[in-house]
């Protein structure tokens, strides 16, 4: 039996939509994010608005042009003075100082600085973020610090010196490392995302591949050329594989929906067992020991578990009608949230992790709801509702209270949400431009970025780490 998915066609049956972490955010400073770790069912309005930094206030950043000190740098002291910058203002924690109030004289070392300078009323700066560069023809050394201009301590709050290659890549890394450094000071030590990758698939190259790319949607490339249909890509929790949907030869040596695996350290697709009829739509368990697909190797499309090697398949749904898209709770690891239409259209069902205690996630309207992601703190779900005015959205629920959240609104389709393990930010993929894209935004539905803007691209799906 076949999930009744109008629209959806060339798409393999029962894609899966997966999840990344969220958790709540502690501040380390006096003057720092506010953050109420509101636990309870009565504080959901908070936790909700916490994790998005709503209704909090921020702190007031300032990132000074990081200083070359030979005219050969200058390039990467601007690469990396840049992406600090978009790092910190994408992060949705800090309020980010505009460079034109910066004073006219910036410190490139400690010595240099000069607190009374970033705290007048026009600059009113919290926190100041600078450093200095050196460059020969083998290495690149970047010193940078952070330092609380409103404390009575002369400590910094970050001092790192990074050492490498002096090639734009390096120079990029280094500066997503000193960004993430900043970013868990503020947040009680919580990891920043700017190291983390995407995992999606675009059809740039003819065929639909599996493609990865940096967090903010730089160095794009292709990881497979297996030229057939690659789908629903989805990170192992120790970002060491990635596990998709591929179309390749069965038992049977029919081609059918397969799962396929990507090893990272490898660099290259490595064996996976395949199974009769159509398997689709993977899902890891939180401590990356099993993995939950769909597949029709019985008959009717229902999930089975199989170990990370793909043995000992296991079913774990029965029904008459077809089930798919799994995704695990991260954090207790005992819930599955998946999609079924066994009532007649797609809706989201909530079951212990064995398939015992299946129950509908029910909600008020009419329309489809599929692709449903796990926040990272298991609290909530992120899912694709297609109302009855045949939009798909993208919306938050709360599957304690069923409460949910729209944060996508009239702008194209908007499907397959995936969290970033900061649990502040979503990816997904849209329309609103014409074309299929994968745009990045905040989890309350502000500052969306589009990442890619060359052919077809779908699937997004978050790195861990």
């Amino acid at each position: 039996m076949k999930l009744a998915m109008p629209g959806r066609a060339a798409r393999v049956k029962g894609e899966a939509k997966v999840i990344l972490h969220r958790s709540r955010y502690i501040c380390v400073f006096a003057f720092c994010l506010l953050f109420i770790a509101g636990q309870a069912a009565a504080q959901k309005e908070d936790w909700f608005r916490t994790s998005t930094g709503l209704g909090v206030d921020k702190p007031r950043l300032a990132v000074a042009d990081f200083a070359a000190h030979e005219d050969p740098a200058k390039p990467h002291s601007q690469l990396f003075t840049q992406v600090v910058r978009d790092d910190l203002q994408f992060s949705g924690i800090v309020d980010l100082v505009s460079p034109s109030f910066y004073p006219t004289q910036v410190p490139t070392q400690p010595s240099e600085l000069h607190n009374a300078d970033w705290t007048t009323t026009q600059v009113n700066a919290n926190l100041v973020a600078f450093g200095n560069l050196t460059e020969s023809a083998t290495e690149v050394v970047i010193s940078a610090w952070l330092y609380d201009v409103r404390s009575p301590s002369n400590q910094a709050v970050v001092g790192k010196i990074y050492r490498g290659a002096p090639t734009d890549a390096q120079v990029r890394k280094f500066a997503h490392q000193f960004a993430d450094e900043i970013i868990s000071r503020l947040s009680g030590g919580l990891p920043g995302i700017a190291s983390t990758q995407i995992a999606f698939v675009s059809s740039r190259t003819g065929t639909k591949e599996l493609w990865v790319m940096d967090y903010d949607g730089a160095n794009q490339h292709p990881l497979t050329s297996m030229h057939t249909i690659s789908l629903t890509p989805r990170w192992s929790p120790d970002a060491s594989r990635i596990a998709f949907t591929c179309f390749e030869a069965g038992p049977t040596k029919v081609v059918s929906p397969q799962i396929c695996m990507y090893s990272m350290d490898a660099n290259k697709v490595v064996s996976f067992p395949r199974f009769r009829g159509s398997n689709s739509a993977p899902a890891w368990s939180p401590d990356g020991s099993q993995i939950m697909f769909s597949s029709s190797m019985l008959g009717n499309p229902e999930l089975f578990v199989v170990d990370a090697n793909g043995s000992r398949p296991k079913r774990v749904t029965f029904s008459n009608a077809a089930s798919t898209s799994p995704t695990w709770n991260p954090k207790t690891g005992q819930s599955v949230v998946f999609v079924s239409d066994r009532g007649g259209i797609p809706k989201l069902y909530l079951m212990n992790a064995d398939g015992t205690n299946t129950s509908e996630l029910a909600l008020p309207d009419k329309g489809y709801l599929i692709d449903p992601a796990w926040s990272p703190n298991g609290q909530m779900v992120a899912f694709s509702w297609r109302r009855p005015d045949g939009n798909f959205d993208i919306y938050i629920m709360d599957p304690a209270t069923r409460e949910i959240r729209q944060i996508t609104r009239d702008s194209g389709k908007n499907e397959r949400p995936s969290w970033a393990p900061d649990g502040r930010h979503i990816v997904f993929e849209s329309t609103r431009n014409g074309q299929r894209q994968i745009w990045t935004m905040l989890a309350d539905g502000s500052q969306a970025h589009l990442l890619t803007m060359s052919g077809h691209n779908e699937s997004p799906n978050w790195s861990p780490k």
